[in-house]
């Protein structure tokens, strides 16, 4: 089988012609790459790929799928960890990488970017357009559609909020109980009658109600016509510092000082008018045959006192550690930064099993232990299995944990533990470590990272299906609780009235009340 187009889209009196629709079936030399996503472990093989250029061309594409009896889902940038999307069940994809509209809209006094845009495309128009932008993520390649509706974060999120925080509206494609698809705009605004659909969007977490055609974003409070004025603006510059220390000289001592020293900076340092909220920083520690430990930390370049700041947090962490380091430090533009990072994070294309958690308090000295245990082991290699501790807090921590579905506000760092390979024959290997390394370092609260305590859940935009298998979650909290707490009840309800024949599903979609 091969292609069919379904009609040219004239865009202008110039009879320009964007991609959408196009159906592209197994057989077609597309076909391959439009159903390839960044974890090569898993990979869909639906009847059709829609390729779609527009909200209607989406409600379309979404009312054949329920006609046809066929699971739909929906593609931005294609970096979900799990199988949300590529499920063996998947019938029918939609592709929105070709809607990708970055701009301002004087009709809402906000800024719009379509789900396929991607993060680094969102920056450069936004700063170069009006000087502003939203504290998202450090990766460029990631899709803004899945960022935004689990509650993305970045490096301007301690200074700034979560990306959602200043997230205005959405539009979504929603299925009603007669089985018809329609768009449906939703706002924050009070007297909205769909605002709970926009605040399920606020962390509720993508692929579980709908498929998001637009994202409108507006800063609360702003006031006025001058787009400049209606987000964040960037720092001009920043300190752009990397830091090495040398892996093979850590003792079990040393290394449980090191994180110590990490875990107390930041219960120190992360309330909302914290000094140091213009501070964001990336702790990489990889197994041992890696060779190196790693940080990024980027500072706002345009206060006065930000080599302070910088020496003071690179003080504080190796107190008492005593092990050689280097250390460079750039002054870089902001975009640069952000578009070019020294360290990158891409594994498009490796085979990866992921889990996280977020962090209220520091590590114990038995987490310490455990995790320098099992990441210089002798019985298995893998340099690219680790963790990853990246800054949270700051004005994250000022909004109540029911403005938005994003209830983890007081937590300080973000948790992210990783295996990445490429040998398919490996996969029950790789899959068991990293099983096995979470369950040993939670095993005080049932292998999973708890809320209220020291941690206080996990992060939906890294999903983990072993929080909802009772194998590796012994704890008695359902998955639910450990993503959203208090607010899952209310996303159920959400859930009930835009989806109710819960045809937008996958492995962690809130479910329908009882």
């Amino acid at each position: 089988m091969g292609a069919e187009q379904d009609g040219p889209v004239v865009t202008s009196d110039r009879e320009v012609t964007t991609a959408g629709p196009v159906t592209i079936r197994p057989g077609d030399p597309r076909y391959l790459e439009l159903t390839s996503a960044a974890n090569g472990r898993f990979r869909c093989r639906p009847r059709q790929v829609r390729v779609v250029g527009s909200t209607a061309q989406v409600v379309q594409a979404v009312q054949d799928a329920v006609r046809g009896g066929m699971r739909v889902a929906a593609r931005s940038g294609g970096h979900c960890l799990e199988d949300f999307v590529d499920a063996p069940d998947t019938g029918l994809l939609i592709d929105l990488s070709e809607l990708h509209a970055v701009g301002y809209d004087p009709g809402r006094r906000a800024f719009f970017a379509e789900p396929g845009a991607l993060l680094g495309d969102v920056y450069r128009t936004l700063l170069k357009g009006w000087g502003v932008t939203i504290p998202a993520g450090l990766e460029a390649g990631v899709g803004i559609g899945g960022h935004v509706p689990g509650g993305g974060y970045g490096p301007l999120t301690r200074r700034h909020g979560s990306v959602v925080d200043h997230l205005e509206a959405v539009e979504v494609v929603v299925v009603d109980g007669s089985g018809t698809a329609r768009a449906v705009v939703a706002s924050r605004d009070a007297a909205d009658p769909a605002r709970d659909l926009w605040w399920a969007h606020t962390g509720g977490g993508g692929g579980t109600f709908g498929i998001v055609t637009r994202y409108w974003f507006r800063t609360p409070g702003a006031v006025g016509a001058d787009p400049a004025a209606l987000l964040p603006a960037p720092p001009a510059a920043v300190l752009d510092s990397l830091v090495f220390w040398s892996w093979p000289d850590f003792t079990p001592e040393s290394f449980g000082r090191l994180l110590r020293n990490h875990g107390r900076w930041h219960e120190r340092n992360s309330g909302p008018d914290s000094r140091f909220t213009s501070l964001f920083s990336v702790l990489t520690v990889l197994r041992r045959e890696s060779g190196m430990i790693g940080l990024t930390t980027q500072v706002d370049a345009g206060r006065t006192d930000a080599p302070e700041l910088l020496d003071a947090y690179l003080t504080a962490l190796n107190e008492g550690v005593g092990v050689p380091y280097t250390h460079d430090v750039q002054t870089r533009p902001w975009l640069s930064t952000m578009l070019r990072p020294r360290m990158s994070g891409n594994v498009w294309g490796l085979r990866a099993k992921c889990k996280a958690a977020y962090l209220r308090r520091r590590y114990t000295g038995a987490q310490a232990d455990v995790i320098y245990r099992w990441l210089t082991s002798e019985d298995y290699r893998n340099p690219t299995a680790g963790v990853i501790l990246a800054a949270y807090g700051g004005r994250a921590a000022a909004v109540p944990p029911d403005a938005t579905a994003t209830a983890q506000r007081d937590s300080v760092l973000k948790a992210f533990y990783l295996n990445n390979w490429t040998d398919a024959t490996q996969d029950d290997t790789h899959v068991t470590w990293i099983r096995e390394f979470y369950r040993e370092l939670y095993a005080d609260t049932g292998g999973v990272p708890t809320p209220g305590g020291d941690s206080d859940g996990s992060y939906i935009n890294y999903p983990d299906t072993d929080l909802a298998d009772p194998r590796w979650n012994t704890s008695g909290i359902p998955w639910s609780t450990l993503y959203h707490k208090g607010n899952y009840p209310r996303l159920q309800q959400v859930k009930a009235r835009w989806d109710p024949l819960d045809v937008f599903r996958h492995g962690l979609s809130v479910r329908l009340p009882d």
